[in-house]
């Protein structure tokens, strides 16, 4: 089957494709209890949204892959910091790093939403080419046997293996190569602004906001969902406008 005008969609996999298992906000009121901290659902979810902004910003200017341990152990303080503060405690950053350490401790993986792999699997179906573009540090083939991805994408491609992190060009364009298309027939699906599309859009990508806990309402600037469930139906409406 021949696709559409859009022959490679791409995914961001953290908070895209993929979610922590067990969830988040329980992960982080388990680590907060040891350490004598009730905290907010609600707050966590709204506190993990404003701290991977703090990552994106971070590797838009230097890349963490590139942090040696204590960088990363001091910037992981900082991340954390903003969850337990909207969670409902004001920490100093030294509290923030042992909490994170806790966390860290945790037994908890990546997996897949409920509606990742049927989407993956009817685009691949369509004729499209699948990809997956990620500032993970690992190499994308472990961790698309990590997530269970590997049957169900063309490709996964790391910052490790770009030698690059998003929102920089290097990887979105080592991602068209690896699609085998040009720019305007690709589009990007991601949960950073900054990152995901911003990034895209820079290199001439059609970006795709998901927005799976509505924290951008009211975001116009390019097309926004709040599920997987919905990014066929927009495809559609983008190859007919």
């Amino acid at each position: 089957m021949s696709p559409g005008r859009y022959k490679a969609i791409l995914f961001d996999l953290y908070g895209t494709l993929a979610g922590f298992d067990p969830p988040r906000e329980q992960i982080q009121i388990t680590a907060g209890r040891l350490h004598g901290l009730e905290l907010d659902p609600k707050g966590i979810l709204d506190g993990y949204g404003e701290a991977d902004d703090f990552m994106a910003a971070q590797n838009a200017v230097a890349p963490m892959r590139k942090m040696n341990v204590e960088e990363l152990a001091e910037f992981f303080a900082g991340y954390e910091q903003i969850i337990l503060r909207h969670g409902g405690h004001e920490v100093e950053l030294e509290t923030a790093g042992e909490v994170w350490a806790t966390v860290r401790k945790q037994e908890y993986g990546l997996t897949p939403f409920a509606e990742t792999i049927p989407v993956l699997s009817r685009l691949r179906e369509a004729g499209r080419t699948v990809g997956v573009v990620s500032n993970m540090s690992d190499t994308g083939d472990k961790i698309a046997a990590q997530v269970g991805l590997t049957d169900h994408v063309d490709f996964l491609i790391t910052s490790r293996d770009a030698g690059a992190n998003k929102p920089h060009p290097p990887i979105f364009l080592q991602s068209l190569e690896r699609a085998g298309c040009n720019a305007d027939e690709a589009i990007l699906v991601g949960d950073s602004i900054d990152s995901d599309i911003e990034g895209a859009f820079a290199v001439g990508i059609k970006p795709i906001l998901i927005d799976r806990d509505r924290r951008y309402g009211s975001y116009k600037t390019h097309q926004r969902i709040t599920s997987l469930d919905e990014l066929e139906a927009v495809i559609e409406g983008l190859e007919s406008s």
